[in-house]
């Protein structure tokens, strides 16, 4: 499969210029930002330049198309998804992206001015991508490589497909979606409108990664109140909110946060505490592999709310717990094949395949609750979220390699 290295590089290049950065603050509107549909209407323009007739954009900001059947065999359905969205926890504005050519192991500068250096001693990993060409950003905001790298990759196959009839494959179906790292990513997406048999994201890290098992996550609202009474009167009168979150936060195993676990340990996550006296909110993610570790994680929140309220008085503290998502693994097992058939495709290109839990979740575990089995497969980047991402631009060729040795295998054992 000769793909084109330059077109795949200069469409994720592309991509990461268009802020589309997600918004978890925003509830009331879908997609959370209106600068989604700035790339959702660029991919529109591309595919149908591509040559893609069923192309659609719809309110909510997924794109849709179709590469028809050209094989007589009938063979399943696929789908292939990527999200347009960036992490809201830092700035996907104005990236400024640099590419380090055959990387040789030492430190990278990313910003002079302010000291900000992505080196192997933090990054270990780095030194597995010596020779490689590393797109790295400038240290001022995220790179985008979650999941512009996913588009970049499924964009460059679909092409690749169009331009080459003699590649024989069933039915492919193209998604991307927005409000993936929000947890929204598929609130109003259309399954039977999508019309897969079962699909693919190219939404996971590094080389070789293959996912079908993620966390099963809950959101936590903590609401602390408070009595905010002068200082020098305040005796058994008092109650400061923030004390109490402090309290309510100490009460939580310390070993089951997320910088102390691993594989398939679970972890409360504090991320954000705005306080003062008066008043006091907490929130937190909660995630579990094991649905009955998920529950009782659940439970333990109560259980310390309980206990707070007994302690300074009914309603000081109030809970709102909403659940995400769940463990896709029970609703892949039944299909396995698809899995397998993933395995088989990164062997026949010599990569060696990572079959691991997603410490997270993506729009593949909803989709697969929701009639869609979709495990999760490498697009490449490194140390998303944050201003020391990188993506190899060999992992992103490999990657479209990888969907397109799918579709071929798929193809051929009809």
């Amino acid at each position: 499969m000769n793909i084109d290295n330059d077109a795949l590089l200069k469409r994720f290049m592309s991509y990461i210029k268009i802020d589309t950065q997600s918004d978890d603050n925003i509830t009331d509107a879908f997609p959370s930002t209106e600068k989604q549909f700035v790339l959702a209407n660029l991919l529109v323009e591309e595919l149908k330049s591509i040559g893609l007739a069923d192309v659609t954009v719809d309110e909510y900001g997924y794109v849709m198309a179709t590469i028809p059947s050209n094989t007589n065999k009938k063979v399943p359905t696929i789908g292939f998804l990527a999200h347009m969205d960036t992490s809201p926890d830092m700035s996907g504005k104005d990236v400024n992206p640099r590419v380090i050519d055959d990387y040789n192991g030492d430190e990278i500068v990313l910003n002079k001015d302010l000291n900000i250096i992505l080196s192997p001693n933090d990054f270990p990993e780095l030194l597995d991508y010596k020779g490689k060409s590393l797109i790295v950003t400038d240290g001022t905001t995220l790179l985008g490589a979650d999941d512009k790298a996913g588009i970049a990759e499924i964009m460059t196959a679909v092409e690749y497909m169009v331009n080459n009839p003699d590649f024989k494959h069933g039915a492919i179906r193209i998604a991307f979606t927005v409000d993936e790292e929000v947890g929204r990513g598929v609130d109003h997406f259309d399954v039977e409108k999508f019309s897969a048999d079962f699909a693919y994201t190219l939404d996971g890290g590094g080389l070789g990664e293959l996912e079908y098992e993620n966390f099963n996550a809950a959101g936590i609202k903590v609401s602390i109140q408070g009595k905010n009474i002068h200082p020098g009167y305040a005796k058994n009168k008092m109650l400061n909110a923030i004390v109490i979150g402090q309290e309510f936060n100490s009460m939580l195993p310390p070993q089951q946060r997320p910088e102390h676990t691993q594989d398939y340990e679970g972890f409360y996550h504090l991320y954000k505490f705005n306080a003062e006296v008066e008043k006091a909110e907490m929130q937190y993610i909660v995630r579990d592999h094991d649905l009955e570790c998920f529950k009782q994680k659940k439970n333990t929140i109560e259980k310390i709310a309980e206990y707070l309220n007994d302690k300074y008085g009914d309603g000081v503290v109030a809970l709102e717990i909403s659940d995400q998502y769940y463990n896709m693994k029970e609703k892949i097992e039944p299909v396995m094949h698809i899995v397998s058939t993933a395995i088989e495709a990164m062997e026949q290109l010599g990569i060696k395949p990572k079959v691991m839990p997603i410490r997270g979740g993506t729009d593949g575990a909803r989709l697969s609750f929701m009639g869609l089995p979709c495990p999760n497969i490498f697009a490449g980047g490194e140390n998303f979220h944050g201003k020391y991402e990188y993506v190899p631009i060999e992992s992103m060729l490999m990657a479209s390699k990888t969907m397109l040795k799918i579709i071929q295998l798929f193809e051929q054992k009809a």
